[in-house]
């Protein structure tokens, strides 16, 4: 029932996010843009994009060390390709816990513990992004847009800056103070089930575990010099993306770009970041630099659809060979998922 409620409201933020970009533009002329792209070029960017799911792979390494730092490398792409996969079909936003869920089942890992490495990751993805959504405002090429100091804009900063803020402070509070969480977290759960009470306190443990990486300097230089490397790399897929219609304004603006979409999806949307992710890309070429809306959605439609196939076939070939199906995957809420 909880996962029928995140996915109406999903599928509402999708419907509101696509009738929004949308509503002035004729979507046959999206088309015919779409259709005189290079698809080379697009062809390049989506294969640049799929790799970057084998970097994110090698950075989980890293962030699992304090739980268990001899991981395989095939566990863990596999349990990345299989989250992706499942946030891209099915609704609720499951592929953070389905990733946990799946690798937990190749590795003698908890799935809680491997979800806690997953918050550190967020956390990590969010700072990067943030630096890719400020220094881009401080190049010589970055046009006058008042967007960004009003409106949607200002909203969309106010927004990352909170996001990045927020978790920092829990992290660094849960890491810095684990024997006080510990000891809360046990007296608020004597007043349920023992089963339950157990339940909840394991998974306080794999999480506290999980996030020591934020009390070890090198662990945590290595993890951010990882997330520089693949949202760089990342960068580079939506520049070739762009340039396969046309829109050059140079690799600042791709990396700016992929950070506002970063954070337009983590708005609950419908499975596939579906609207959020159009919208994203749609404010930052159109409302920011100017490209003319036909031109920004060909380009935000027809990376978002390359991109969204084989990650998705990678993750189903790797989920039929650990024999989890999709109802498997849709039920895998209640192995780590926090709320």
């Amino acid at each position: 029932m909880r996962n029928w409620g995140k996915a109406v409201v999903g599928v509402a933020v999708t419907v509101a996010a696509l009738w929004y970009v949308l509503r002035d533009v004729d979507f046959g002329e999206v088309l015919a843009q779409v259709a005189t792209g290079n698809f080379l070029l697009l062809g390049a960017s989506v294969f640049v994009a799929t790799f970057g799911f084998f970097i994110r792979a090698l950075r989980w390494k890293v962030l699992l060390a304090p739980v268990k730092p001899d991981t395989e490398l095939r566990s863990r792409f596999a349990g990345v390709s299989i989250g992706f996969m499942v946030n891209n079909i099915l609704p609720a936003r499951l592929g953070e816990v389905a990733r946990a869920f799946s690798f937990s089942r190749m590795e003698p890992v908890s799935a809680t513990s491997a979800f806690g490495s997953l918050v550190v990751e967020r956390f990590m993805d969010g700072v990067v992004l943030l630096l890719f959504l400020v220094i881009p405002v401080f190049t010589p090429g970055f046009p006058e847009a008042e967007a960004l100091s009003q409106g949607a804009g200002l909203a969309m900063f106010n927004f990352a800056i909170a996001l990045v803020l927020g978790v920092l402070a829990v992290l660094v509070t849960m890491a810095a103070l684990p024997r006080q969480f510990t000891w809360t977290a046990e007296r608020l759960t004597r007043v349920l089930p023992d089963r339950v009470a157990a339940t909840v306190m394991g998974a306080l443990h794999g999480l506290l575990d999980s996030i020591a990486i934020m009390r070890d300097p090198k662990l945590l230089a290595l993890g951010f010099g990882w997330t520089l490397l693949f949202w760089t790399w990342h960068g580079l897929s939506f520049w070739l993306g762009m340039l396969a219609f046309g829109i050059d304004t140079g690799f600042v603006s791709a990396i700016f770009t992929e950070a506002v979409v970063g954070f337009a999806v983590a708005v609950p949307s419908a499975p596939g970041f579906v609207g959020t992710f159009h919208a994203g890309a749609s404010f930052a070429l159109t409302t920011v630099y100017g490209v003319s809306d036909p031109q920004a959605l060909a380009f935000a439609f027809a990376y978002h659809f390359g991109g969204w196939i084989p990650i998705t076939a990678i993750g189903l070939w790797y989920a039929w060979k650990l024999g989890l199906s999709v109802g498997d995957m849709s039920r895998v809420e209640t192995v780590a998922d926090p709320t």
